[in-house]
């Protein structure tokens, strides 16, 4: 029993010495990248009730959830994302505010997922939410931040893809797909799953025209280029066209940002999280078989709380991204190690002082007695 009492769960694991120490600077550097925007610190509970995150939201699915009850028999959960918790946070202190809101954030997310693949099931993640701005240029900052946040960290080879969820949706509306057929649909465009898909909308008996433009989504990622061919595939389909439009209005913000080089497209990038209505990010780097970056924009998600207020926002894996550091051996700044200041018996007094000047000095100090 003592044996076991010393091992962790599966999916969880510590985190000390020189590998927390790199984590806390990586963190440090990228939260002062995000405040330098204006964004404000805010913290959430750990454990929300049971409908923040319900199916209605578009969150995690209850089965991923660790769920567990008070003594007044409320069903409660641990976050396993933060975005809900922040739209419940704006809608509950913010309700009459017109001017946008900035809030950033720093903690663990908990997954209750039996496909662990390698994943952790409790993970940092840091993030920033802007809220109160439906613009082009609101989702340009969101996703320069992205970029400034990762070069911050250290990481030099990674890409930000850009999607539009406007752009699938309309598709769907026009060849008139049910909620329950888009949603799994969903799933088989955002895991490429071509042949999947196809099977799904032939069992749908969805019109060979409208079928080909559905899964030509799987296609159309790349440069600039993939947004003209976007274009060419829904002429007429006003909603897909205007979803087009606003990412290229995007990319000619974000060259003003002059980060344009780290940018690229994905109309078949879709999210589990059913709350995202148009703009859409994941970055990418080496060494990851999976986005270390997700975010994007939830102009409906406030209403379920309350507040209609557009929204968008990003997080980022610090457990991945430390990770992708590791293996392409980026070697993050850590603060020098304390000084050691050994003492005798009739030479602690005098040693003691010493020390206490360093510490005064902003030096670390570790007092040991000497063998």
């Amino acid at each position: 029993m003592g044996r076991k009492l010393v091992h962790t769960p599966e999916g969880v694991r510590d985190i000390y010495g020189e590998e927390y120490a790199k984590k806390l600077a990586a963190e440090n550097l990228m939260m002062e990248k995000v405040r330098s925007y204006g964004y404000e610190d805010i913290q959430t509970p750990t454990f929300e009730f049971f409908d923040v995150f319900s199916r209605e939201v578009g969150t995690t699915p209850s089965r991923e959830l660790y769920k567990f009850f008070d003594k007044e028999g409320n069903t409660l959960v641990l976050r396993p994302d933060f975005t809900p918790s922040m739209a419940r946070c704006a809608a509950k202190y913010f309700m009459e505010e017109d001017v946008p809101i900035r809030f950033c954030y720093l903690g663990n997310t908990f997954t209750n997922t039996s496909n662990l693949q390698g994943k952790l099931k409790e993970v940092t993640q840091m993030g920033a939410e802007l809220i109160g701005d439906g613009s082009v240029e609101a989702d340009a900052e969101m996703a320069a931040m992205v970029i400034e946040t990762l070069s911050a960290a250290g990481l030099k080879d990674f890409q930000l893809s850009i999607g539009n969820v406007e752009y699938f949706k309309g598709i769907c509306m026009e060849a008139g797909l049910e909620e329950e057929t888009e949603l799994e649909l969903r799933e088989y465009i955002s895991g490429k799953n071509y042949f999947g898909a196809e099977e799904l909308l032939q069992d749908r008996n969805v019109p060979s025209r409208y079928c080909e433009a559905l899964l030509k989504v799987t296609d159309l990622f790349g440069s600039t280029d993939a947004l003209a061919q976007a274009k060419r595939l829904v002429e007429g389909n006003e909603r897909s066209l205007k979803a087009v439009e606003r990412l290229e209005k995007l990319y000619e913000t974000l060259c003003l940002y002059g980060v344009e080089k780290y940018v690229s497209f994905d109309l078949g990038m879709l999210s589990k999280y059913n709350y995202y209505t148009g703009v859409i990010y994941k970055a990418y780097t080496y060494g990851l078989g999976d986005a270390l970056v997700k975010g994007g924009r939830y102009d409906t998600l406030l209403g379920r709380f309350g507040k209609e207020a557009p929204a968008i926002g990003f997080m980022v894996i610090i457990d991945d991204l430390m990770a992708a550091l590791g293996r392409q051996d980026i070697e993050v700044a850590i603060p020098a190690k304390a000084e050691t200041v050994e003492y005798t018996p009739g030479t602690y007094a005098e040693c003691l002082r010493r020390a206490k000047e360093m510490r005064q000095e902003g030096r670390k100090v570790v007092l040991l007695p000497k063998e």
